[in-house]
């Protein structure tokens, strides 16, 4: 049991004291950077299926 208190004393002051946090501003546009990179790779895979879909669906029709 003591070496647990000991854990968590230890990860407590490395949270406190040696960890270094990022201001609001810089979570915000990381953020906002991973949310349009997410929404523009979501629109490409979403462009590829339709593409693929149409072209499936039209070869199997012709042949």
């Amino acid at each position: 049991m003591e070496k647990l208190k000991t854990y968590v004393a230890e990860s407590w002051d490395e949270i406190k004291n040696k960890v270094t946090w990022s201001k609001y501003s810089e979570l915000q546009s990381s953020a906002i950077l991973v949310l349009v990179a997410s929404t523009i790779f979501a629109l490409v895979i979403g462009a590829m299926d339709y593409v693929f879909k149409t072209g499936l669906q039209w070869f199997y029709k012709e042949f």
